[in-house]
């Protein structure tokens, strides 16, 4: 009871505290309109909290009116006024656990490599897939747990992340990263034993790029946003290679381009065999996710700059809001020539997934051009949300148009014309 004494004020004090009037030197609000010469923590004006406290005997003063509960008026206290600690339970630790791997992220991290297994030409296995799948979001919750570890200072100045599990203490800093370090280790582990060595390297690379070079330079430089679009666009090539892909072209396996078929004749078209594992499909995969990411994240950023700039990321919807917008409305256009041309360009779907996509391109892109135009909130909360169905839409538009896949033997549309083949065969047979 004497140790929480010196933790709480009287309801008057209290009150004191709310309203006693800053020095004028103290900044109540962020701003980047000052143009001397700072620090950047120095901006935000309660950044001061988190740093270590020296270690001295003496209490320093205290400028504000107050007084401390000693331990005789602490006893007083109705033991309803402190709340109880929750225990951790299973249900709850798992809760936890889940918070902790960023669910919905890590749900989306699955399902983009998951993308990649099921647009590779290559066969696979159900256990390769569920292992994939299993080491993929293994890896993605250690990332998250990691970031969180590091960012408790500044997740406690945000209203969208002050409520994470690290910030209300629900969990403590070392349950935490050992959380981290088991998911961390077992993920690549499951994916070098039961994939290939390539899909793990992978799972540790993105790990070490979320947890280590994104989480740093958040607060130092507005590069960290190309450096999450990287990570983003691993987790389709960690599909591709579990299928036996490769990534790169070698002395076997070289770029192959598969052309419409009105200039087919101009040149020799590629085997099913050459197209079986083309470099060029993997990297069309990874550019859709990387450049998909700056609408998605560039339009959600700039709903909530001030948190970022209360938490002091230096982000570009904080730092230069204009060139946030023209970043997103960049590399919406760049999506055009990433997906409807190189896709069916690497074989990895047909040429008319080309005429297909441009109508979600357009919707995007016209979102993604007003909010360059105007800069509004308004405008942005358009490109965040067109990006949200925009994602699934690609890929299904993707799957239906995959090269090599009869969709109308799926509904009995081909069943026809297959047993009229069969018959056939089975005529040209007995004549032999």
């Amino acid at each position: 009871m004497r140790a929480l004494a010196a933790r709480f004020v009287c309801r008057s004090c209290a009150a004191s505290l709310r309203h006693t009037r800053m020095p004028p030197h103290v900044r109540l609000a962020s701003t980047f309109a000052d143009r001397k010469s700072s620090a950047f923590s120095a901006f935000f004006f309660d950044n001061h909290r988190w740093l270590p406290t020296p270690k001295s005997t003496q209490t320093p003063p205290t400028a504000a009116r107050a007084h401390t509960v000693d331990s005789a008026q602490a006893d007083a206290f109705p033991v309803r006024a402190f709340r109880e600690a929750e225990v951790l339970t299973p249900r709850r630790l798992a809760k936890i656990y889940w918070q902790l791997s960023k669910s919905s992220l890590t749900v989306l991290v699955v399902l983009t490599a998951m993308s990649g297994v099921a647009l590779s030409p290559l066969p696979t296995t159900v256990p390769v897939l569920l292992s994939t799948a299993l080491g993929t979001a293994l890896c993605s919750a250690s990332a998250n747990t990691f970031n969180q570890v590091q960012e408790v200072p500044y997740d406690a100045q945000m209203a969208r992340t002050r409520n994470r599990p690290l910030v209300r203490r629900a969990i403590s800093p070392l349950h935490a990263t050992g959380f981290g370090l088991a998911t961390g280790i077992a993920g690549p582990v499951l994916l070098w034993t039961m994939v290939n060595p390539t899909t793990a390297l992978l799972g540790a690379a993105n790990i070490a790029l979320y947890a280590g070079a994104y989480t740093y330079l958040k607060r130092k430089s507005t590069l960290n946003t190309w450096v999450g679009s990287v990570v983003g666009g691993i987790p389709p090539l960690m599909g591709w290679t579990a299928c036996g892909g490769s990534l790169l072209p070698s002395s076997t396996q070289s770029f192959e381009l598969v052309l419409p078929s009105f200039v087919s004749s101009l040149s020799s078209l590629p085997t099913d065999a050459m197209l079986a594992d083309n470099p060029l499909a993997p990297l069309a995969l990874f550019l859709l996710l990387y450049s998909w990411q700056f609408p998605h994240f560039n339009g959600l950023s700039y709903l909530v700059r001030e948190s970022y700039a209360q938490a002091g990321y230096r982000m570009l919807c904080v730092l230069d809001p204009h060139k946030n917008a023209t970043v997103a409305l960049r590399h919406a256009l760049l999506l055009v020539p990433a997906t409807s041309i190189l896709m069916p360009l690497s074989g990895l779907t047909t040429w008319a997934f080309a005429v297909t996509s441009l109508v979600p391109h357009a919707i995007c892109i016209d979102a993604a051009y007003k909010f360059w135009k105007y800069g509004g909130e308004k405008q942005a909360r358009k490109v965040f949300q067109h990006s949200l169905w925009y994602l699934p839409v690609l890929l299904g538009l993707m799957m239906f148009h995959k090269r090599g896949m009869d969709w109308g033997s799926w509904v009995g549309l081909g069943s026809q014309e297959e047993a009229e083949v069969e018959e056939g065969c089975a005529v040209e047979a007995t004549r032999l």
